[in-house]
């Protein structure tokens, strides 16, 4: 995720290591932030709606939605997406945005979700997986709300990028946490990533009951060479994210509820 690069004239306040991922203290900063930058509005999220592809009258659970842009561009293209988000402030941003019959629930994707066996054809987790250290019950959740042939698309902070460019460590096959700072506006706000090696994620995909169907390693949107000189060449010869895509096998008898 891209942040602020404004300089404050002083040093910021030092941020609250308790309030580690406390969206609602600065949902509004980082949704505008967020809203038209580089790696967001031009690489990760035209990433997952490509991966998506054609959504047209499918049932899509944006987990971990923030302010609702990917929810916004699905929508757009057909889809009828229900929004979870553990910050209640980025909820009332998604709602803005997508209007006052959008269908948004304060829900933390580490908890049990409030919804039927089978109740989507698809789940999208933008950016969000890497918030959590023990994969499993997400995956287990996420798996009993998708009907079989169901999919999960979901981006996450490379591994190699935590582990070799943003936070040094000797061991790669560790799962560890690392914590920083995003400044918006002159404040700062603790943030805590888990990072995992490339082998720990599909292999719990694989113990969820999901059967890897792509990873990848797009570049970014083409529309922002002219928008980001510079910046743009540089993104496209480095790693920022990994996209995955995961299906319930349609023989799968775990959920009897195909939907309609």
């Amino acid at each position: 995720m891209e942040h602020s690069t404004d300089v404050p004239e002083s040093p910021p306040p030092p941020a609250d290591p308790t309030r580690a991922n406390d969206y609602d203290s600065f949902a509004e900063a980082y949704s505008a932030d967020t809203e038209n930058n580089l790696l967001n509005a031009y690489h990760e999220r035209p990433a997952m709606v490509a991966l998506a592809g054609d959504v047209a009258g499918r049932r899509i659970l944006d987990a971990g939605c923030g302010s609702g842009p990917l929810s916004a561009a699905l929508r757009d293209r057909g889809a009828v997406v229900t929004g979870i988000d553990a910050s209640a402030g980025m909820l009332a941003l998604a709602r803005q945005r997508l209007g006052g019959d959008a269908v948004l629930h304060v829900v933390d994707i580490g908890d049990p979700l409030p919804f039927a066996d089978g109740a989507f054809d698809d789940v999208v987790a933008s950016l969000v997986l890497h918030y959590l250290e023990d994969w499993g019950p997400t995956l287990a959740e996420i798996r009993r709300v998708l009907k079989p042939g169901g999919r999960l698309i979901a981006s996450v902070e490379h591994p190699f990028v935590s582990y070799a460019i943003q936070d040094p460590r000797p061991d790669y096959f560790a799962t560890t946490s690392y914590s920083f700072d995003w400044t918006f506006n002159g404040q700062s706000f603790p943030m805590t990533f888990w990072r995992k090696p490339l082998h720990t994620m599909t292999d719990a995909f694989t113990a969820a009951g999901f059967r890897l169907s792509v990873i990848s390693e797009p570049q970014p949107d083409p529309a922002a060479r002219e928008l980001f000189p510079g910046r743009f060449d540089d993104l496209s010869r480095k790693i920022s994210f990994l996209f995955f895509v995961v299906e319930v096998e349609r023989s799968d008898t775990g959920s009897d509820n195909e939907g309609p």
